[in-house]
């Protein structure tokens, strides 16, 4: 068995490069759907001249196929054998090469050849968004389950949560921040513009410009590269050491995850949090685009804004996870998640307030770090309940399906993702929203305020109220672990 397998050892101590080289992972995943969930809507309607009610059901369709595909593969990881590799890093290699090749390609500047806005072009971005959907489970699901395998420890998961979302937002500032402003450098007709970067001015073109198609793909080429050089390193660097045994693993079966459901409230409870909480971020992800460029952009002139105030907006995401234990100790962790989702929803507010006084950019700059203070703490820290909502159904059936509650939880994850941008798609489309306008009309704008505002603020409140459902306390997670390992061992 190969040192990477370290079974017996369930409570270890986690060292710093250890949560780095898995952390390593959110970084790349974040590379390829961060961009997904913040920018494909975008380029459909803008680039690829795709109606935004076409785009919001091509995310529709595929999100459907994931509802049966993710709990097969959930199976599947679960199923597999441990090899001298590991049980669950293989797959970040077998699949993760394949995944960042199709990834690229969701940005091909297809239009060009086959037309803006025909039937190829939709079946081309249908089919493609599609496999990159199925691969990628390949790659996150297990993924998660390696997160449950690392240790058992609650103190060691809380740190190792911190630095995973800290590498994870250091994607999101590649993603968020960075992706839009290098893809305005390589597009053409660019134009001397101040970024907002401390008086940094470059040479910009119009990124929302079907010109812009070629941009688009070279700089998420590169992501790729860099995507695909990060799986690598958590394949290569992380151990595995809570493992089910080889009789349990044969017994898994897909029913399994009708069982689990069933049976463990924890893990129903967490779901609908997990659903809620990034339906709410990626309907701001969605829709920030859109928020920018027609509050801010052609008649406002602070489209460059996108990278300055991204830069606002990614600095608890990075600095400020470190303080994310010591909180969760103080406020107890419903406390910290109705701490942070009220942080979110003031800092709504202040980006509401800056679209009605655009020349107050103070607003959109405090607004930005406290919406993203806020929603990167609660959508960061709820990955750390997972590991114990897996041992909570080792528990209760002697079962560790990690692979198939990943597999749940990676469920709700994307319907929530596809939600975000498939609501503000149909939304737009009835607020008559027209594709790659410079300018939109009065009732496309109400469309964008309230899939950017006021939709969100909303789920806010509902997470708040799914938590405070959340059963497993603390002196029960300790209790329960302890007694896994009596019986493990």
């Amino acid at each position: 068995m190969d040192v990477r397998v370290q079974k017996n050892d369930e409570f270890a101590k986690l060292s710093t490069w250890d949560r780095v080289s898995y952390g390593l992972g959110d970084f790349a995943q974040n590379l390829v759907f961060g961009t997904v969930g913040g920018f494909l809507l975008f380029y459909l309607t803008n680039i690829n001249g795709i109606s935004a009610g076409v785009g919001a059901t091509i995310f529709l369709v595929v999100r459907w196929i994931n509802v049966i595909w993710d709990p097969w593969v959930g199976t599947v990881v679960d199923k597999a054998k441990i090899t001298k590799n590991g049980k669950y890093r293989p797959f970040l290699i077998n699949f993760g090469i394949p995944l960042v090749i199709l990834a690229a390609l969701l940005f091909l500047p297809v239009a060009k050849v086959l037309g803006a806005g025909t039937l190829a072009t939709t079946i081309y971005a249908t089919v493609s968004y599609m496999a990159t959907a199925l691969v990628y489970s390949f790659v996150n699901i297990p993924y998660g389950s390696l997160n449950a395998s690392l240790t058992r420890d609650e103190t060691e998961i809380g740190k190792l949560t911190s630095t995973r979302m800290m590498l994870a937002n250091i994607g999101n500032l590649l993603v968020y921040t960075l992706f839009p402003l290098f893809v305005q450098l390589a597009s053409p007709n660019a134009k001397l513009t101040d970024t907002g970067l401390f008086g940094l001015k470059l040479e910009l073109g119009n990124y929302a410009a079907p010109s812009a198609a070629g941009a688009w793909f070279k700089v998420y080429g590169v992501y790729m590269i860099l995507g695909a050089v990060l799986l690598f390193l958590t394949y290569r660097n992380t151990k595995e050491r809570v493992l089910a045994s080889e009789e349990a693993t044969d017994q898994v079966k897909y029913t399994d995850l009708f069982a689990e459901l069933k049976r463990n409230k924890a893990l129903q409870i967490l779901g609908l949090f997990f659903l809620v909480g990034f339906t709410l971020m990626f309907f701001g992800n969605t829709v920030w685009p859109y928020f920018m460029q027609y509050n801010f952009g052609v008649e406002g002139g602070k489209s460059a804004l996108m990278a300055s105030i991204g830069l606002i907006g990614s600095i608890p995401g990075i600095f400020l996870v470190v303080i994310w234990p010591r909180l969760r100790a103080t406020l107890g962790k419903k406390g910290f998640f109705y701490t942070f989702l009220g942080i979110f929803v003031v800092g709504q507010l202040l980006l509401l307030a800056w679209s009605k006084n655009p020349s107050a950019d103070w607003l959109g700059f405090t607004g930005r770090f406290l919406q993203q203070w806020g929603l990167t703490s609660a959508t960061g820290f709820m990955w750390a309940l997972v590991p114990e909502v897996v041992s909570n159904g080792e528990y209760i059936s002697g079962k560790r399906v990690a692979g198939i509650i990943n597999a749940i939880m990676g469920l709700f994850f994307k319907i929530g993702l596809a939600l975000g941008g498939i609501i503000p798609g149909y939304l737009l489309q009835f607020m008559n929203f027209k594709s790659g306008a410079l300018t939109q009309s009065a009732s496309a704008q109400t469309g964008i305020e309230w899939s950017m505002i006021w939709l969100p603020m909303i789920m806010a409140f509902l997470a708040m109220f799914v938590i405070s459902r959340y059963p497993l306390s603390d002196a029960y997670v300790d209790k329960m672990n302890h007694t896994l390992k009596e019986k493990n061992s």
